[in-house]
C-alpha cells in the first residue's frame, strides 16, 4: 500500500505548505473555496490559529492515516478504517475552523 502512503504524504506536504503560507499572510486567509475570507478583528492571531490548524492537520493525516497505510496490506476492514478516518479528519478540520472563525470574527 505504498501508493496510499505516497498520496497521503503528498497531501500532508500540501497542507503543511498551506499552513506555513497562512502564517506569513498579511491579510486574513480563507478556508472555503470561492468564499471571501472573514472579517476578523486580529488578523495576525487569526492567521496563526489557521496556520496551526493546517500544520496539526498535516501531522495527523500523516501519522494516523498515512504511516499505518504502509502496514495494512490488502486488509479490507483496515482499509475501511482509513476511509472513515479520512472522513472524520475532514469533518474535524471543518469544525475546528468554524470555531476559529467564530472566535476572531468581528
Amino acid at each position: 500500500m505504498l501508493f496510499i502512503f505516497v498520496v497521503y504524504s503528498i497531501c500532508a506536504v500540501l497542507f503543511l505548505g498551506i499552513g506555513l503560507r497562512a502564517r506569513r499572510a498579511k491579510e486574513a486567509v480563507g478556508f472555503f473555496t470561492g468564499v471571501e475570507p472573514p472579517t476578523v478583528y486580529d488578523i495576525e492571531k487569526y492567521n496563526r490559529a489557521f496556520s496551526r490548524l493546517w500544520v496539526v492537520a498535516a501531522g495527523i493525516l500523516e501519522m494516523l492515516l498515512g504511516i499505518p497505510s504502509l502496514f495494512i496490506g490488502q486488509n479490507i476492514p483496515a482499509m475501511l478504517l482509513l476511509v472513515f478516518g479520512t472522513v472524520a479528519w475532514v469533518f474535524g478540520i471543518i469544525i475546528v475552523y468554524l470555531r476559529i472563525e467564530s472566535k476572531y470574527r468581528q
